[in-house]
């Protein structure tokens, strides 16, 4: 059998206060919490920030992007033309350079010699004076005609 306590026992008449911890404000607005409170009649505060979720200074108009886009810039920009990345290979196998070492000597990545004269490149006026410094070749002259 088991045992017993062998003390005195007493009772005791003090009432024991159990204290709710307050909700902290990210259970505040939970939305099952701000629904539970608008079901139960409950008092639910909203504010409205000014400006909130935005970082704009001034209001401006909603424009179509698309629209602004069409309006503001043309539809194709314009690439090397085949003259100018002609003269490129032409003066880069002259010389006896490979694609790479002419982009180590302008510091351009050897990506941007490929893109000049594949033609694909939008022309850059400091990239191509680079090229014009190190290959002994005018190319400025010659963009877009």
């Amino acid at each position: 059998m088991p045992s017993r306590f062998a003390g005195s026992i007493t009772q005791d008449w003090e009432p024991v206060v159990l204290h709710k911890s307050k909700p902290k404000s990210q259970d505040l607005r939970d939305p099952k919490a701000v629904n539970q409170a608008l079901r139960t009649g409950g008092s639910v505060l909203t504010v409205k920030k000014f400006d909130s979720g935005s970082n704009k200074k001034t209001v401006a108009p909603v424009v179509n992007a698309k629209k602004l886009d069409e309006a503001a810039e043309p539809a194709a920009l314009d690439r090397v033309s085949t003259e100018v990345k002609q003269s490129i290979q032409k003066a880069r196998l002259a010389k006896k350079m490979s694609q790479a070492e002419l982009a180590k000597q302008i510091n351009e990545r050897p990506q941007v010699v490929q893109e000049y004269e594949s033609g694909k490149a939008v022309p850059n006026q400091i990239v191509l004076a680079k090229m014009e410094k190190v290959l002994g070749v005018k190319l400025r002259g010659k963009i877009g005609k």
